[in-house]
């Protein structure tokens, strides 16, 4: 029976893969294991008793409505607030403009439906989020990789691969997944003018960007795009398509994300979302809405960013202190993430067995590379998640 299955698949499942950490979560939920290896928010921050309150406004006030189908662009509250809530980034838009997903994972899908024929070319970082890699590719997409440093994407490696006539740009600019670094100002001042120059669109991927920690928070480029570029006052025309979640504030279990684009690229994206779920579920966007309004969810990240600084100070502290001085690492200065890099010649997967041993487990960092990006270096790596542990529990892994 499972070979007569196989036989039937679609052509494009050949090219899929399982995700290499969701897989990995499946060993790290055994409570024994100190696990450095999901992208995980901590749970002891999650506001349970705000979304016990809520939960319950929404069912007292509104069952009729919070537990019935919705507008496939998202309840318009939310929508707004999301809207709002971007204004303080620099992002001009309004409701209009703005697509709820279920969870950012589902916008990288939309797009990938949206703007991807099979074989067509898409520039990313190296590394870079392995989720939208296994989305891209999902749609025969080539990626092709452009390094990275200290300071986010190297654009001035840009050029040539543009030249190739890439179908868009991935990007996550701030605190990056898997490195933690950031794109530098005068970086993203350039990758949007190059952009522009060569008629290629920027999707702009930010569910860090609201955990800085330290340091000045630098424009979005889509914002960059507008200014630079001289486009109108609002969001009606642009080159770049920008996304965000509430998973890293509020809590990833309502699956709640948005993508930001002209009016023209939400209408077509919605066709697509119909197609997929209707809608994203009525009743956790109406909670989300109580639960982020009157000011509460810029409060809550303020404890959100106390909280993880500590975090990562703890960590880079642990580094130097059991670390030999061969291995380097990134000092982020926001985000989930740091990323290390051993000496050449070790392999971060033999040192993942040795860590498992003992119950510890992190990512190792080949999984973050397209196919063709440098996969000889990508074994030298390894992401480590300063956020979800205790300091407690942090300590006695690296102790260990």
């Amino acid at each position: 029976m499972s070979t007569a299955w196989t036989s039937r698949y679609a052509q494009r499942t050949k090219g899929i893969k399982s995700s290499a950490i969701r897989e990995l979560l499946k060993l790290t939920h055994r409570p024994e294991v100190i696990s450095f290896a999901g992208g995980l928010p901590a749970s002891d921050l999650f506001p349970t008793n705000r979304f016990r309150m809520t939960c319950c406004k929404v069912l007292e006030q509104q069952p009729h409505l919070a537990l019935q189908y919705g507008a496939t662009e998202g309840y318009e509250p939310l929508r707004e607030v999301v809207a709002r809530h971007i204004a303080g980034y620099g992002i001009k838009a309004r409701s209009e403009n703005v697509l709820i997903t279920s969870g950012s994972q589902q916008a990288l899908d939309l797009i990938g439906k949206l703007l991807l024929n099979p074989g067509e070319r898409v520039l990313v970082e190296a590394p870079t989020y392995l989720g939208a890699l296994q989305a891209f590719s999902v749609y025969g997409a080539d990626c092709v990789s452009v390094p990275s440093d200290d300071n986010g994407l190297c654009s001035d490696l840009l050029e040539a691969p543009l030249r190739s006539g890439p179908k868009f740009m991935y990007v996550l600019p701030n605190f990056q997944n898997p490195a933690g670094t950031t794109l530098s100002a005068g970086r993203r001042h350039q990758l949007v003018l190059l952009a522009d120059s060569y008629g290629i669109p920027i999707i702009e991927d930010d569910p860090y960007g609201q955990l800085r920690y330290e340091g000045e928070h630098l424009p979005p480029l889509v914002a960059l795009d507008r200014e630079n570029l001289r486009r109108d006052s609002g969001y009606s025309i642009g080159n770049v398509i920008y996304l965000s979640t509430f998973s890293k504030t509020l809590a990833p279990g309502l699956r709640l994300g948005w993508i930001v684009a002209p009016p023209e690229v939400i209408s077509k994206l919605v066709q697509f979302k119909q197609g997929a779920d209707l809608h994203t579920s009525t009743f956790v966007q109406r909670v989300a809405y109580e639960a982020a309004r009157d000011n509460f969810l810029n409060e809550h990240v303020k404890l959100i960013r106390r909280v993880y600084r500590e975090r990562r100070d703890m960590m880079l502290d642990a580094l130097q202190q059991f670390f030999p001085p061969e291995v380097t690492w990134t000092r982020p200065m926001g985000g989930l993430f740091l990323w290390v890099t051993l000496p050449a010649g070790m392999n971060a997967q033999k040192l993942f067995d040795a860590a498992l041993r003992e119950n510890v487990a992190f990512v190792p960092g080949d999984s973050f590379y397209a196919p063709n990006g440098h996969q000889d270096d990508a074994r030298r790596h390894l992401r480590l998640n300063f956020s979800a542990a205790p300091p407690a529990r942090s300590a006695k892994a690296f102790a260990a």
